[in-house]
């Protein structure tokens, strides 16, 4: 049989039916796990979380028949995945495969109510395991991923769905959120009678070793065009990609609303921020301090003490990435900052300075900056300045440093997310991170759930301090 004789068999598969029901635990949740048998043998998979799919849950009919009701009615999130042993299974990073498959997965997870439907048959787009390698071969010479399969004789694309179509119609599924990034796949479930309410793109980063193959399905198969997920971020949008990086690090600041209040340090291995003369250029990684820039981003306002200012000649803005500048807020109760500060002199983004009652300005601020006064001399009260930040519209907050603002606004438990980036770096004296009163028995120490990111050779970890308050 040559290979478009095989294309066309499976073409004529219309019929599929159980074969056995288990429970698989996986790494994203446990899934309801259903094997199908098609008319040719070949076995395929149904993975949900969510649904009732005990057998006589929907029908099985052919030429385009399909069950009318039954308890998976609601619209259901599905992802027909096309079996790919080099992606899938061997991490192979020529295609996004396996990356898509983590995840939908993830993100069915998430949801907690959907359905993966793993097609086997379809290495290669249908033209079978020993023909990708072959097409391969091509693409290492030059060709790309369509013409590879175009010149070994093979459709460009020899894949069918009328069994994925007949397993929806046993599991009872009448309607679908199709996550897939190929609206050819939408289009084949439309004319298998699958009702699709809306096709949900699944983005997944290109690599340098998938781009060009990326490159090829976008410009010449119509495949969605690469999502700019952290563009989406800034919009306050958060795609739903569970297991990227920037979603699953900056994707519930986002969602947290319009109030949050955050903190952040970096700091070497033995607990300082800077070295005992004040030097903290720098102490954590580049890849850290994109983090930091990207936090900034997603905020309305970025608070630092007077310290900082004097140490650093911070400038507060973004930098390193796509997005807005926030208000900087300077505390400064003795009114030390001098007024040649980039803070004060750049212009660059809107500048509160508060300084305490009795301080006096001897010549106006820059241009965008405003003074605002504490109200009483003495430590500054945490709960003051978000007031005064709150009456002005500015509600998300990013506790920037130093050690000792930080510090307060923990102890005043105020702050919901801490991120402590922790440098492989012992600087043996120096300015410390975090100090406040502590607890005398350590299970009264604050605790909290953590999440744990590498920046570079940096490690950092977010505390979720308001879980820890509860």
């Amino acid at each position: 049989m040559t290979p478009r004789d095989l294309s066309t068999s499976r073409r004529a598969v219309v019929g599929v039916r159980r074969v056995a029901q288990t429970r698989l635990p996986t790494g994203h949740g446990v899934f309801d796990l259903v094997s199908f048998e098609d008319e040719l043998g070949t076995a395929h998979l149904a993975l949900s979380m969510g649904l009732d799919v005990t057998p006589g849950t929907g029908t099985t009919r052919k030429n385009g028949g399909r069950s009318t009701a039954g308890p998976n009615t609601d619209p259901v999130l599905v992802r027909v995945h096309s079996e790919c042993l080099t992606g899938d299974a061997l991490g192979s990073y020529r295609c996004d495969c396996g990356e898509q498959l983590e995840a939908a997965l993830a993100t069915i997870a998430r949801v907690g109510r959907g359905l993966l439907i793993y097609v086997r048959g379809h290495e290669g787009r249908g033209i079978g395991l020993v023909e990708k390698l072959r097409a391969y071969a091509l693409q290492d010479l030059g060709r790309d991923t369509l013409d590879a399969n175009l010149e070994l004789g093979h459709p460009g694309d020899a894949r069918t769905y009328e069994q994925s179509a007949q397993i929806l119609r046993d599991l009872g599924i009448t309607s679908v959120r199709l996550l897939t990034n190929n609206p050819a796949k939408e289009t084949a479930l439309r004319l298998l009678g699958v009702d699709v309410l809306e096709r949900v793109s699944v983005p997944i980063a290109d690599r340098p070793e998938n781009a060009r193959y990326l490159a090829t399905k976008r410009e010449r198969m119509s495949h969605d065009q690469p999502v700019d997920v952290w563009a989406n971020l800034v919009r306050g949008e958060v795609p739903m990609l569970p297991g990227n990086e920037l979603v699953e690090l900056y994707g519930p600041l986002v969602t947290a609303g319009p109030r949050l209040v955050i903190a952040q340090l970096g700091q070497s291995l033995d607990g300082f921020i800077a070295s005992r003369t004040g030097d903290a250029e720098f102490v954590t990684g580049p890849e850290d301090r994109l983090r930091l820039h990207r936090m900034r981003a997603l905020v309305d306002a970025v608070v630092v003490g007077a310290n900082t200012v004097l140490a650093d000649d911070c400038r507060l803005t973004v930098r390193d990435c796509e997005g807005p500048n926030p208000v900087r807020v300077v505390i400064d109760p003795q009114g030390r900052v001098p007024l040649d500060a980039h803070v004060f002199a750049d212009g660059a983004a809107p500048t509160l300075w508060f300084v305490g009652p009795e301080v006096e300005v001897a010549e106006g601020p820059g241009r965008g900056v405003e003074v605002v006064r504490l109200p009483h001399a003495g430590p500054v009260d945490p709960a003051e300045v978000l007031a005064v930040l709150g009456a002005r519209g500015l509600g998300r907050v990013l506790v920037e440093g130093g050690g000792r603002l930080v510090s307060a606004f923990v102890f005043a438990g105020l702050i919901e997310r801490l991120y402590l980036t922790t440098a492989p770096v012992l600087i043996g004296d120096g300015v410390p991170g975090l100090r406040f009163e502590g607890s005398d028995a350590l299970r009264d120490a604050l605790r909290g759930p953590a999440r744990h990111f590498r920046m570079g050779d940096d490690i950092c970890t977010e505390l979720m301090l308001n879980a820890a308050a509860q």
